[in-house]
């Protein structure tokens, strides 16, 4: 059974990861971050959920991003490894932040490797 709790930690990670990175396209107030305990999905160390746009007509609501970490994965990464999943996860939110997301065609280890290089240079 998957376990959920929240992540403050990750968001600490997240918010300075925005900022360093100038994602200003991403608003901080519309991320939930949690860790997952249980998960039975194999190779998966974090992901990103989206709020579709249907949903978001159906309840009324504005676009929402959860940074979910797979704790049994994630927590044992190097903290290198740890950045660059967090900045793969946050390149999934396209510019426009509307509920849409950004496939692997743009997500991929190259791009990860280039933002990581920027953000440790700042």
């Amino acid at each position: 059974m998957i376990k959920y709790h929240d992540a403050e930690d990750i968001r600490d990670n997240i918010k300075d990861i925005i900022f360093k990175l100038e994602l200003d396209h991403i608003n901080l107030e519309r991320i939930y971050c949690i860790r997952s305990n249980g998960s039975g999905s194999r190779g998966v160390i974090a992901r990103c959920h989206a709020l579709s746009k249907v949903m978001q007509k159906g309840l009324n609501c504005e676009p929402f991003y959860v940074i979910e970490v797979i704790s049994e994965r994630f927590d044992k990464l190097s903290q290198e490894e740890k950045l660059k999943t967090l900045i793969h996860e946050l390149l999934h939110i396209p510019k426009a932040f509307g509920g849409g997301f950004r496939h692997h065609d743009f997500v991929n280890e190259g791009m990860v490797d280039k933002f990581y290089t920027n953000y440790i240079r700042k």
